[in-house]
């Protein structure tokens, strides 16, 4: 019981880290064209994202390799869900700037 608890725990630890990461790059790059020094808010998001993201990995390692690639899914299929949700689709984009 412990075990299926923690893979599935793994998972959405893996979902959460992966919401984190690219909804704050989201974020950051809807910033950028307002700030005055894009490459400190650039390359602060990245430091604070990536340090998240790897002390969250770090933990989640600690219950194994299946834990870990669980949560590898996780972060991956949050990217492709998010990519999706945020991003114009390929057609849209060309309509958008060829009317």
């Amino acid at each position: 019981m412990d075990s299926a608890f923690v893979l599935v725990a793994s998972f959405f630890m893996g979902v959460f880290l992966g919401a984190f990461y690219f909804g704050g790059l989201w974020l950051t790059i809807k910033r950028l064209p307002c700030t005055q020094q894009p490459t400190l808010l650039s390359l602060g998001s990245f430091f604070a994202r990536s340090l998240v993201c790897i002390l969250g990995f770090y933990l989640i390692i600690g219950s194994g390799m299946q834990a870990l690639l669980l949560s590898l899914a996780g972060f991956v299929l949050t990217k492709l869900a998010l990519i999706r949700r945020l991003s114009l689709s390929p057609k849209k984009e060309a309509q958008k700037w060829f009317k």
